[in-house]
This record gives C-alpha cells, sequence and structure tokens, in this order.
C-alpha cells in the first residue's frame, strides 16, 4: 500500500466515525511530531500495539481483500508489567471487502455490529492438523446458541454479536448495497504477530511504499522512547 493512501482512508474513517458519534482517543491523533517528544507515560500504547491498524493483507487490493482496525486497548502476554486480559477494537469493513478466512489459537473474540450496513461471514470448524471441517457449526449469537452448515452465510444486522472461539475459522464482509459496517471487537488479549492463523498462506501486515510523510503512525510503527 502507498502511505499516501494509508493517510487518506484515516481521514476517511475519522470522518465516518465522526458521522457515527464514535469518538476516538485523544492519542489517535497524535502526529509523528508529537510521538518524537512522548515520553515513557505514554509505553502502553507502544508496547501493547494501540492505534491504526490498516491492512491488505499483503495483497495489494486493499478493497477486495482488506480492514481498518484501531486498537483502542489491549494487554501482552509477553509483559508482565500490562494486568489486562482484555482487549477491545473498533473495525472499519467495506461492501465486498473480505478478511481472509482465519482462526486465533489463543483469542476469544466477539465481533458486534455496532452501526452501517450488514456484515456477513463464513464459519468452519477446523481439526487437530487445522483443516477445515465439512460438519455444522454452532456459534453464540447475542447468547443463543445457533447451529449452521459449515460455510453458510451468515448475516449479522447492527446490533448483533457473534462470538468466535479458539480454532474457528472465520472471515467476513460488509454486505453490497447495505453500506459500509462499524464493528467492534471485545476479546481477550489480542496479538497479530502470533495469533492468526490464515488458511491461504498471506501477511497480517501491508507493505507500505512511501511516497509521502505519514500524518500519523500506525500502531507498529511508532519510534522508541528516548527520554
Amino acid at each position: 500500500m502507498k502511505r499516501s493512501e494509508i493517510n487518506s482512508l484515516i481521514e476517511e474513517t475519522k470522518e465516518f466515525l465522526r458521522m457515527n458519534h464514535f469518538h476516538l482517543p485523544p492519542f489517535a491523533f497524535w502526529t509523528p511530531e508529537q510521538w518524537a517528544v512522548i515520553g515513557h507515560e505514554a509505553d502502553e500504547i507502544r508496547d501493547n500495539l494501540l492505534g491504526w491498524d490498516i491492512t491488505d493483507f499483503g495483497l495489494g487490493e486493499f478493497y477486495k481483500y482488506g480492514l481498518i482496525l484501531f486498537t483502542l486497548r489491549n494487554g501482552n502476554i509477553n509483559n508482565p508489567k500490562y494486568k489486562k486480559p482484555y482487549g477491545e477494537k473498533i473495525l472499519i469493513v467495506e461492501e465486498n471487502q473480505v478478511t481472509p478466512l482465519h482462526f486465533h489459537w489463543s483469542k476469544m473474540e466477539d465481533i458486534i455490529v455496532r452501526n452501517g450496513g450488514n456484515l456477513l461471514m463464513q464459519l468452519y470448524d477446523s481439526d487437530q492438523n487445522e483443516e477445515k471441517l465439512n460438519t455444522p457449526v454452532t456459534v453464540s449469537i447475542d447468547g443463543i446458541q445457533r447451529t449452521f452448515k459449515a460455510g453458510e452465510i451468515i448475516r449479522l444486522q447492527p446490533g448483533e454479536s457473534i462470538t468466535f472461539t479458539q480454532g474457528l475459522y472465520h472471515n467476513f464482509w460488509a454486505e453490497e448495497g447495505k453500506g459500509k459496517v462499524l464493528a467492534g471487537e471485545v476479546s481477550m488479549v489480542n496479538d497479530d504477530a502470533k495469533d492468526n492463523r490464515f488458511y491461504e498462506p498471506i501477511g497480517r501486515f501491508p507493505k507500505i511504499e512511501e511516497d509521502e510523510v505519514p500524518i500519523h503512525f500506525l500502531a507498529w510503527e511508532y519510534p522508541h522512547c528516548g527520554i
């Protein structure tokens, strides 16, 4: 992805969230110049990768395979300094923009459709060799156990939520013609570097072409604190 594209997406997302009355924390708007002088008081943001996360999964087709996320809070399983056993994100999903099929070894999460259009998804249980199973899948949707065929398209409307347990393959996208989706994620501690098992081998983070300076750092780009 080009940095100019990432900058533009961040600006569009800020406006989309404003229109949906969702307020980001102050650090969402810190500039690289501000980060250059921020001290250890912000280590929780740096160490736990809070903030902007925009990815095309290394595939170079953002509007076909991509996702915009903002991590609001997170613990850190690798650092006992941080006690939070939970994480929270917001996700912005475009129409027909697929987050590729994957599961998590450690993380259990709820995905909540907060506003916008409908969120579509497919689910598959996995076996001990991490292969997809063609057996029915039972999941909790707003506290109600429901069973679907493997790969059946499930539709969630605003206000609805679903629980993804460990080892449950899932993908999702916003339904065509209904508008993009503002979704929330509430989960156990999130570790995107080590806890994503994509069914097809792809990347989690984008390759960035620096054609202009960033307006805001992505969560893994913060400078180390030298203060």
